[in-house]
């Protein structure tokens, strides 16, 4: 049996169990153990302690995690999986699980079409809607009907496309090699359509390979300067470089630069050597989409582009005060792991009373008294459908950071959504607008607003946007990075953690603050804890 690839994370053990459950509900099992599976799950999912470290005996004294279950979870710890959720996975056909992902269509709902209906794929769901067959189950009508319709609609516009973390899957299973991503990858793009391999061989032979969504390019170690620039440039920027490379007398390629007047190449061992070769600073493979970026080069005047090694700390992370996964102890000591100076403790305002919020500041000065990490207390508040916020005044007054966000009505007219963004910039006690287009990548698409107004509004209240580094999310999106960059607007980067190993997001959002042209000037969380508080005062 084989062993997975990497450490087993309690995500991964719930994700396994929470399957578990789901899939039946769709066999149509007994409800209690569903249930099982299903509360089993969460418990795993909500622990600090990993799990995959602890013997059966030890499993058992979690509450709800039984004998059975505990042993299954020894087997996710050492195979990835277990051979009960395997053997169910052959009797339902993946196509129907994948429906689960359509809006309207739970486990219980899935098993009535599958059993009833004899529904295995979204085309078979899609011909069964417009026939109305639906209607003719019990507990289906027609508002159900258009539900589903609608869910159908949402899940085929989803884009076919892999997300950070999906792709970091895949290049995880490649085996080792001298080889380089590349492509729109390394350029940092919040979505990949295919990865793009540059591996270096001695004497490689003239070839390209690939398979499950991965391009190979073979070079030589001589070459890889070239062929390393041609396979992570965009067609716009390669086409530009190539430009530049004419009028130089040269013919830019994979292999080298071909020199025009007799054929000669010139071999570049690193994509440095090619820029200092044609006069140009480096530009960094963030910045190669044809933005102006070559005729900065040429110029040596290129931004100083923020990195990991600039962030002071995380502005935006959840507690089990409300929907997190960690304490703030464990907030704390991940914070000083990552030599932070600070972490803004944000639990949503929808979760957190008043009162309960009194009693969390306290514990936040007793926590930090034990930490060099400060954790500061502030709060996610919801931007309600009227545009008020979840919190009075004289609340946010008392917290040291705001980030006011639109969790609902996400259906809205856009002028609607888009004023009550403005209205929320207005209260002089928000500095930081959370995820501004409210996308969840693959899931669900932006809500209509419009942003050129949001970023000019910001400018003018003096109120930062988030770059939210969540890879589920990566909102916002590059280029209104760069126009929030150009009106003066700070960009606040927060990893929305809601547990400990999502603290290491950051680097997610440090790409896309990169690929928005940001210099550490920009980024509210380069700034020392006082400068920070400055600011927020």
């Amino acid at each position: 049996m084989k062993a997975p690839e990497r450490e087993v994370t309690n995500r991964d053990v719930a994700e396994r169990l929470t399957l578990m459950a789901r899939l039946l509900g769709i066999a149509g099992e007994d409800q209690y153990r569903i249930a099982a599976y299903e509360r089993a799950g969460r418990q795993i999912d909500r622990l600090s302690l990993p799990v995959a470290g602890l013997d059966e005996e030890e499993l058992t004294r979690i509450p709800g995690i039984g004998e059975r279950i505990a042993g299954q979870i020894r087997e996710i710890a050492a195979t990835g999986t277990f051979g009960e959720l395997r053997d169910l996975q052959e009797t339902i056909p993946g196509s129907v699980v994948d429906l689960l992902g359509v809006a309207g269509v739970g486990p219980k709902t899935l098993h009535t079409l599958y059993k009833k209906l004899g529904i295995q794929s979204l085309d078979d769901l899609e011909q069964a809607v417009k026939g109305h067959r639906l209607r003719a189950l019990s507990g289906f009508g027609a508002k159900r009907e258009e539900t589903i319709q609608r869910g159908i609609e949402q899940f085929r516009r989803r884009p076919n496309r892999m997300t950070r973390p999906q792709a970091d899957a895949v290049l995880a299973a490649l085996p080792d090699g001298p080889y380089t991503v590349a492509g729109s990858y390394r350029r940092g793009s919040s979505t990949v359509a295919r990865l793009t391999i540059v591996a270096i061989e001695d004497r490689p032979e003239t070839r390209e390979g690939g398979d499950d969504g991965v391009d190979v390019r073979f070079t030589e170690p001589g070459r890889c300067g070239t062929a390393l620039l041609c396979a992570t440039g965009s067609a716009a920027f390669l086409e530009r470089l190539g430009e530049v490379a004419a009028r130089q007398g040269y013919r830019l390629t994979p292999e080298g630069l071909v020199e025009a007047a007799n054929g000669r190449l010139q071999e570049f061992a690193s994509e440095e050597e090619v820029f200092l070769f044609l006069g140009m600073e480096t530009v960094p493979p963030e910045l190669r989409e044809d933005r102006g970026e070559i005729e900065l080069a040429l110029r040596h005047a290129l931004p100083g582009l923020v990195g990991i090694s600039d962030v002071q700390g995380d502005l935006h992370a959840h507690t089990t005060w409300s929907d997190g996964r960690q304490s703030l102890e464990d907030v704390a000591e991940a914070g000083e792991r990552r030599g932070y100076e600070y972490v803004v403790i944000t639990d949503h305002s929808s979760r957190v009373r008043p009162e309960a919020l009194t009693k969390q500041q306290a514990e936040i000065e007793r926590v930090n008294r034990h930490h060099d990490c400060r954790l500061l207390s502030g709060s996610e508040v919801d931007i309600r459908s009227d545009g008020t916020l979840g919190y009075e005044n004289r609340i946010l007054a008392d917290l040291d950071l705001v980030i006011a966000s639109v969790h609902s009505g996400f259906s809205q007219d856009q002028d609607v959504l888009t004023r009550r963004i403005l209205t929320a910039m207005e209260n002089e006690h928000v500095d930081v607008i959370g995820h501004p287009t409210g996308r969840l990548l693959g899931r669900r698409p932006a809500y209509g607003i419009d942003l050129e107004r949001v970023i000019a509004h910001a400018a003018a209240t003096g109120t930062a946007l988030e770059i939210n580094a969540s890879p589920h999310r990566l909102d916002l999106e590059d280029i209104y990075i760069r126009q929030a960059k150009m009106k003066g607007v700070k960009l606040a980067i927060g990893t929305d953690a809601h547990r400990i190993g999502e603290f290491a997001n950051m680097r997610y959002g440090i790409t896309l603050a990169r690929r928005g042209w940001c210099t550490p000037d920009d980024v509210l969380n380069t700034r020392s804890l006082s400068a920070l508080l400055e600011w927020t005062s």
